[in-house]
């Protein structure tokens, strides 16, 4: 079903121009690259810290003084795209991609990107952020990316998983909502970095309501909604601690999250000579490009091998850092200290990216796996725990015993999505918390068949234009 849904709205739902702006821009917008000319293709940092030369500096590293000079949210520069699914078949949406100055999170300016899409022609009212679970160091794993048409393929670079998740922008497309797709992980792709991607994530919203083609409405006039799973929770479940502090002039109506990364002290000990230790080292190695203190640490305490498997962890996508590279191995085991995460410098930094310090003041649905071999599922009881304990906490908790992680990334969305539309149409939602432990959110019927009505008779009248287009050529 997910894939008849995925092809069929590719038809139906983009490219404008650029000359929406009418040439009064402040800022350049750069047309689209002529077909069949690929994106240019990223380079690779091989240490801990690190610039991309290769990785098309023009749009991505703007000069440092340029990036000053702008507030969070404001544009630097935007470029039409032909965004596609799994880097091939083209959406027929309005695309661009915005360059943006954003925070790290020491508050110094920083360049980030968003991909911003909308219905062809549309003015929507509504605004999806999709963070998605880049989960890797190399910046060709990025959304802005891999979504571009002629990009590298993701059995190839290794970015399957992100390339199914638009199945959730392309819901939302054919929903008429307009969508975000941030780089949330930064310009030095800091993996695992929950507070700087809750700021981009926001400035991305902020950016996307500042770009005159997109044609939403700035600040409470647009409805934002964020989701995420896995390493998109990480930046959709920091936005939402953030928002109220941060960007309070949005209208964020809520916030979905699954299999959240809630503590990576945690996660670290979970995947330390267990499979998905590939991910977790990267993750490792992708906060210390955030926080200095800890890159010195690394460099003081991490032993030669440790040190020798920085340059290919950080040129692999998250699909070969979990299977063919490092699965099974002993994180811990590469540094000169027996349990490096309770040394005092990894242990105050991680302690900085544990979430649940603020109470998000937005409905939140956080759905987990009870075997989540990733995330540990103790921690995300501790974290809907603490958002409990403030009285103005809405939170919808499914813990689900059927599904591991990413079984439960696939079979959650449609229940995600009902949730999601609910916010936007304007659906009270409990005044506390409510908590479900259930088989498999795929089971509950409602949704599915929600789901259904919303899609079904759609897909089959687009899934016929395609047929149709492509007999014509």
């Amino acid at each position: 079903m997910a894939a008849v849904v995925a092809v069929a709205q590719l038809v139906s739902i983009g490219n404008a121009s650029a000359d929406d702006n009418n040439g009064q821009s402040p800022y350049p917008v750069f047309p689209q690259l002529p077909f069949p000319v690929p994106p240019p293709v990223p380079g690779f940092d091989t240490g801990v810290l690190g610039h991309y030369p290769g990785h098309d500096p023009g749009f991505y590293y703007p000069a440092g003084d340029i990036v000053a000079s702008k507030q969070p949210g404001e544009i630097i520069a935007a470029r039409e795209m032909v965004p596609s699914f799994f880097s091939l078949i083209p959406m027929d949406v309005d695309g661009w991609q915005i360059s943006y100055r954003s925070n790290n999170s020491r508050g110094e300016p920083i360049a980030a990107i968003t991909t911003v899409l909308k219905p062809r022609g549309s003015r929507p009212t509504n605004l999806l952020s999709y963070q998605a679970a880049e989960d890797s160091l190399a910046p060709h794993c990025a959304p802005s990316y891999f979504v571009q048409q002629a990009s590298i393929p993701p059995n190839y670079a290794g970015t399957v998983e992100p390339s199914l998740e638009m199945l959730i922008p392309l819901y939302a497309l054919a929903h008429g909502y307009a969508v975000s797709i941030p780089d949330h992980e930064g310009p030095q792709n800091a993996f695992g970095a929950g507070p700087l991607a809750g700021q981009i994530v926001l400035d991305g919203v902020r950016a996307a309501e500042n770009f005159a083609a997109m044609g939403l409405e700035r600040g409470r006039d647009t409805l934002v909604g964020l989701v995420g799973n896995s390493g998109g929770a990480i930046a959709a479940g920091w936005a939402a601690e953030l928002w109220d502090s941060y960007a309070p002039e949005l209208k964020v109506v809520g916030v979905a999250e699954g299999g959240t990364p809630a503590d990576m002290t945690t996660m670290v000990d979970l995947a330390n000579g267990q499979l998905a230790a590939g991910l977790i080292y990267a993750g490792v190695l992708g906060v210390a490009r955030e926080y200095p203190e800890l890159d010195q640490y690394f460099q003081l305490h991490l032993n030669p091998l440790g040190k020798a498997m920085i340059g290919p962890t950080s040129t692999v996508c998250m699909g070969w850092s979990v299977t063919a590279f490092f699965p099974f191995l002993n994180i811990k085991g590469l540094f000169d200290v027996p349990d490096m995460v309770r040394e005092p410098v990894p242990a105050a930094v991680l302690s900085k990216l544990k979430m649940g310090r603020n109470t998000p003041k937005t409905p939140m649905f956080i759905y987990h796996s009870n075997p989540d071999w990733v995330a540990p599922v103790g921690s995300v009881n501790e974290l809907v725990d603490n958002y409990c304990r403030d009285p103005q906490a809405r939170v919808e908790y499914n813990r689900t015993h059927a599904n591991e992680g990413f079984s439960l990334f696939v079979m959650a969305q449609p229940r995600v999505m009902s949730w999601m539309k609910d916010r936007f149409d304007g659906v009270p939602v409990a005044d506390h918390c409510i908590r479900n432990d259930v088989a498999g959110i795929a089971l509950e019927g409602e949704a599915k068949d929600r789901f259904d009505e919303q899609v079904g008779p759609r897909v089959v009248a687009i899934a016929q234009q395609a047929v149709d287009a492509a007999s014509r050529q």
